[in-house]
């Protein structure tokens, strides 16, 4: 049976050849200093870390379940920081330390309503006053072969939105409603719809949302 909130045998093994294109938009990071303490939890093979780096920020750090994920993300950019994850969602982080956290992708492959929810407290926690959450997810598609699949496991799972992928993943699309039922501790700042490419190569619509921790 397949750990709705983990899935980490599955980033360990077919997840580790995926790759990822949400953008990210530097005006969204817009005045905070490049010292800042930067997390991107769910890093993956640390695409976004890696970025970040690039643009100056010193003190970025990559978290993810998978160690192989992990792995090669310490291969792809050696100067970053990348730590595995002993007990997810917990951060081995004081509270209020973090200035900004991004969180990209990662939702859609936690479909599990109480583990997401465990993981928006755990990082409303460690951001600190006035700290920006920046999420990148994957909404309900409205196409027919995501509408189809979307019925077709609503049973199995009781929630419209999750599915399962060919190759062994349960994933999850969301609604509006569920976005801010999920964040309503946190600030909306700005908000858009963006195209992205799923992990398997199907395009599909993304909602972005930069928030503050009051």
């Amino acid at each position: 049976m397949t750990d709705l909130g983990n899935q980490s045998r599955y980033w360990n093994s077919t997840g580790t050849s995926k790759t990822f294109g949400h953008p990210v938009d530097p005006a969204w990071l817009d005045g905070v200093d490049r010292r800042a303490r930067v997390l991107d939890y769910g890093c993956g093979y640390g695409r976004l870390a890696g970025l970040l780096a690039e643009w100056g920020f010193e003190n970025v750090e990559g978290v993810d379940v998978a160690p192989r994920l992990v792995a090669r993300a310490r291969e792809r950019h050696p100067g970053t920081r990348f730590t595995v994850l002993d007990r997810p969602p917990h951060l081995d982080v004081r509270d209020g330390d973090v200035d900004v956290v991004l969180l990209f992708a990662v939702l859609t492959c936690l479909p599990d309503d109480a583990a997401q929810r465990a993981l928006v407290r755990e990082l409303h926690r460690v951001l600190r006053p006035g700290g920006r959450l920046y999420l990148s997810d994957l909404c309900l598609q409205d196409d027919l072969r995501n509408r189809a699949r979307y019925e077709r496991f609503a049973g199995k799972y009781g929630t419209y939105g999750i599915f399962e992928t060919g190759d062994g993943a349960v994933c999850r699309h969301h609604t509006v409603d569920w976005w801010d039922d999920l964040l309503a501790d946190f600030t909306l700042v700005a908000g858009r719809e963006v195209a992205v490419e799923t992990m398997n190569g199907h395009p599909a619509r993304a909602t972005q949302r930069l928030l503050t921790r009051p």
